[in-house]
């Protein structure tokens, strides 16, 4: 039984970067997950992905752009405002304007980036670099 399925999907991106790997698959797939895939491809971290319908939840076929450092969640998924946004980026992220911390948000899930231009906060899913 999985716990988890957004860490599941990005440990398995993780792990496709780490040996190589230039394709991958998740599953089980979400909106949320789909959502999260979605702001990976707009910083340059993966390719492209798709949905495959598999007749059970659907699976993401995903093609990595092969320069993921790291990924992973944020547990417990932190409640932030638009103001202490950069204390978590300093605390997840390498280096600053480096990585990305990913959010859901009132506007949707976004990056943090965008988080701050739109002037919301959130809570925290993951990060990427």
């Amino acid at each position: 039984m999985q716990s988890d399925p957004l860490n599941d999907a990005m440990s398995t991106i993780k792990n496709a970067a780490s040996v190589g790997k230039n394709e991958c698959m998740i599953r089980p797939s979400s909106k949320l997950i789909g959502r999260v895939l979605k702001v990976m491809q707009e910083y340059g971290y993966i390719n492209q992905f798709e949905f495959v319908e598999d007749g059970k939840a659907g699976v993401f076929k995903v093609r990595i752009q092969g320069k993921i450092n790291d990924c992973g969640v944020i547990k417990p998924r932190y409640s932030v405002q638009k103001n202490d946004l950069e204390k978590f980026e300093s605390r997840y992220l390498p280096a600053q304007d480096f990585g990305v911390l990913i959010l859901t948000t009132t506007e949707g899930v976004v990056s943090h980036a965008k988080a701050k231009e739109l002037g919301v906060g959130g809570k925290l899913l993951a990060y990427v670099y």
